[in-house]
C-alpha cells in the first residue's frame, strides 16, 4: 500500500473513531437539558413540586460529579474504548429504568444510571482528540465537540417538547435506551485507543503512550491536583458552567413560562437558541484562541460578557419575544469561553495526564449545576409559598445570575503556564 492510500486510511480511521465518540457525547448532552422540555410532564406524572424536579433532575449531575475525576484516571490508564463502550451500556440501562419508572424515585434512580454512563462520554472524547490528533488541534476540536454537544441539547428542546405533544416521554426514553447500546456495540468494534493499535504511526505532536501507566495513575492523579494552575478553571466552571447547564438544562422554560407568560413550545424555542448560541460560540472561540494563542484573555472576556447578559432578567425587563430570542442567542455565543478551562488544564500539566486533568476542571461544571438546580427549585417554591408570591423567580435568577459573575471573576486568576518537572 502506498504512502498516500495509508495516509487516507488513517484520515477514515480517524473520523470513524471520532465521530463514534462524538455520538456518544451529543447523546450525553441529550440527557443532560432533556428534563427543560419535558419538566411539567415530569411534575405532572409524578406529582413532584419544583424543588423534587430540580433534585430529580440534579441526580444526573451529583453522579456526573462523582464520576469525573475517576472517569479521567480510567481515559488515561483503561482507554477510551472500554470506557465508552460499557458507558453506553450503562446509559442504555438507565434510560430503560427512566422510561418505564412507576414512581420519581425510581426515575431518580434511572437518571442516576443514565449519569454514571455518559460521565464517560466527555473525557472520553477529549483523549480521543488528544491521541488522534496533534496538539495544536485540541482547542479547535473542543469546539467541534461542543457544537455536536450542543446541538444534542437542542434536540432536547424545542424538538422534544413538540414530540411530547404527541407522543408519551417514556416512549422517547425507551428509544434512547436501544440507541444506546447500539452505540456501545459501535464503539467496541470500530474505536480503538491509539493510532498504534491498528497499524498507524502515532501522531506527530499528540499525547504520548504511556506504558505501564496503571500502576502510576494515583502519581498522576497527586500530580494534577498539587498543580496549583488545575484549579482556577475548576472554579471558572463551577460559577459559569453551574450556572448555564442549571438554566439551560432545566429552569429555563418553567421561568419563560411563568414570568414571561410564553406558551411551552415557544419557551423551548428559547432554550434552543441559547444552546444553539453555544454551539456556534464554541467554534469560533476554539478557533480563535488557537490561532492567538492566548487562551486566558478569550476566556475573561467572555466570561465577564456572559455574566453581563443576565442583568435584563435580574431587571426583570419584558420584551417582545424577537427581543428575548436574540437576548438568548447573545447569551449563548459569549458563554463557551468557560470551555478553554479543559485546553489551560491540558497545557499546564503533563501531556500523558491529559485524561485526568481535564475531568478534574470539568467536574466543576457539574458540582455547580448539582448545586444550583435544587437551590432554584428550592428558592421558587419557597417564593410561592409566601416570600414573593408576585415575582416567585427573582431570587433563583438572582443566584444563577450571582454564579455567574462569580466564575467570570475567577478568570481572572487562571494561569495558562505550564507546569514544569
Amino acid at each position: 500500500m502506498s504512502a498516500r492510500d495509508e495516509g487516507r486510511r488513517f484520515l477514515r480511521t480517524r473520523r470513524a473513531v471520532f465521530g463514534i465518540a462524538l455520538a456518544s457525547f451529543v447523546l450525553s448532552f441529550f440527557h443532560r437539558t432533556a428534563p427543560a422540555a419535558i419538566s411539567g410532564e415530569l411534575a405532572r406524572t409524578f406529582s413532584i413540586g419544583s424543588a423534587v424536579l430540580g433534585t430529580l433532575a440534579a441526580t444526573y449531575f451529583y453522579v456526573y460529579t462523582l464520576l469525573q475525576i475517576p472517569v479521567g484516571v480510567l481515559a488515561d490508564t483503561l482507554g477510551p474504548r472500554r470506557l465508552l463502550t460499557a458507558g453506553s451500556l450503562l446509559a442504555g440501562a438507565g434510560s430503560a429504568a427512566f422510561a418505564l419508572a412507576p414512581t420519581w424515585e425510581v426515575a431518580a434512580a434511572g437518571r442516576t444510571v443514565v449519569g454514571i454512563g455518559v460521565s464517560t462520554a466527555f473525557i472520553a472524547i477529549l483523549k480521543v482528540s488528544a491521541v488522534w490528533f496533534p496538539a495544536n488541534r485540541f482547542a479547535t476540536l473542543n469546539g467541534v465537540t461542543m457544537v455536536a454537544g450542543n446541538l444534542g441539547a437542542v434536540a432536547a428542546g424545542a424538538p422534544l417538547a413538540f414530540v411530547v405533544t404527541f407522543a408519551s416521554w417514556r416512549t422517547v426514553f425507551g428509544g434512547l435506551a436501544l440507541l444506546s447500546i447500539l452505540l456501545g456495540i459501535a464503539t467496541w468494534i470500530a474505536v480503538r485507543d491509539r493510532p498504534e493499535q491498528l497499524g498507524f504511526a502515532a501522531v506527530q505532536g499528540a499525547a504520548p503512550a504511556t506504558p505501564g501507566a496503571s500502576p502510576r495513575w494515583t502519581h498522576a492523579l497527586a500530580s494534577v491536583l498539587a498543580n496549583p494552575a488545575t484549579w482556577p478553571g475548576f472554579v471558572v466552571n463551577v460559577g459559569i458552567g453551574g450556572s448555564y447547564l442549571a438554566f439551560a438544562g432545566l429552569w429555563a422554560v418553567p421561568y419563560l413560562v411563568d414570568a414571561h407568560g410564553m406558551p411551552r413550545v415557544a419557551a423551548a424555542q428559547h432554550a434552543s437558541v441559547l444552546l444553539l448560541g453555544v454551539a456556534f460560540g464554541a467554534m469560533a472561540i476554539g478557533v480563535v484562541s488557537d490561532r492567538l494563542g492566548n487562551r486566558r484573555a478569550v476566556m475573561r472576556a467572555c466570561a465577564f460578557a456572559y455574566a453581563l447578559t443576565w442583568l435584563p432578567w435580574l431587571a426583570d425587563v419584558r420584551w417582545p419575544q424577537a427581543a428575548t430570542l436574540a437576548w438568548f442567542a447573545l447569551m449563548g455565543l459569549l458563554l463557551p469561553g468557560f470551555t478553554l478551562s479543559w485546553t489551560i488544564a491540558k497545557e499546564v500539566n503533563r501531556p500523558e495526564h491529559s485524561g485526568i486533568a481535564t475531568a478534574v476542571v470539568n467536574t466543576g461544571i457539574f458540582l455547580g449545576t448539582g448545586i444550583l438546580q435544587p437551590m432554584v427549585g428550592w428558592l421558587v417554591d419557597r417564593a410561592r409559598a409566601g416570600g414573593d408570591p408576585a415575582r416567585p423567580w427573582g431570587a433563583g435568577i438572582a443566584l444563577l445570575a450571582g454564579a455567574a459573575a462569580f466564575g467570570a471573576l475567577a478568570t481572572l486568576v487562571v494561569s495558562d503556564r505550564r507546569r514544569m518537572g
